[in-house]
């Protein structure tokens, strides 16, 4: 069973993106002990226009942004999931929407590839559906190595 499922949603079909996306959800999964669960992640790739429209809907941000992530589970029940192995029902993790513009755009501004980008926003995602998050700087000090972790073994670089 596939960990994720790709959407299009107003931008062409991209294997390169497949590729990029399938490696780090899947190092994902791997690194979380998450390989023989039935959970997946739903993933949207789009433009800022329809992320915008998201964004103001379910957050009541009226603005673009990069990444928006949706996570089914709060992080305790997630992590007793985890721990127990619990993992009977095929279920959603949680729902990734990317804006693929904004990835090029932040790529060039960040002086690093399309890849690095794409799959840190990926990773970045991914963590927030496992729970983490980075408003404060205690959590942010919990979630950053996790991500960075993920992208070494990738061997995904900053240049």
């Amino acid at each position: 069973m596939d960990k994720y499922e790709i959407q299009y949603l107003d931008i062409e079909d991209n294997k390169d993106y497949e590729e990029i996306i399938k490696k780090v959800v899947e190092e994902c999964f791997k690194v979380e002990n998450l390989e023989d669960s039935k959970l997946y992640i739903s993933i949207t790739l789009t433009t800022p226009d329809n992320i915008k429209k998201y964004n103001k809907e379910y957050r009541n941000i009226d603005k673009a942004t990069d990444v928006l992530s949706f996570p089914m589970f709060e992080k305790d029940e997630l992590d007793r999931m985890i721990k127990n192995k619990d993992f009977e029902n095929i279920d959603i993790l949680g729902d990734m929407v990317i804006s693929i513009p904004q990835v090029e755009a932040q790529a060039k501004e960040y002086g690093h590839s399309f890849e690095r980008e794409l799959a840190y926003m990926v990773v970045h995602s991914f963590y927030h559906l496992m729970g983490y998050d980075h408003i404060e700087e205690a959590d942010k000090l919990k979630m950053r190595p996790k991500e960075e972790f993920i992208l070494k073994n990738l061997n995904i670089t900053r240049n």
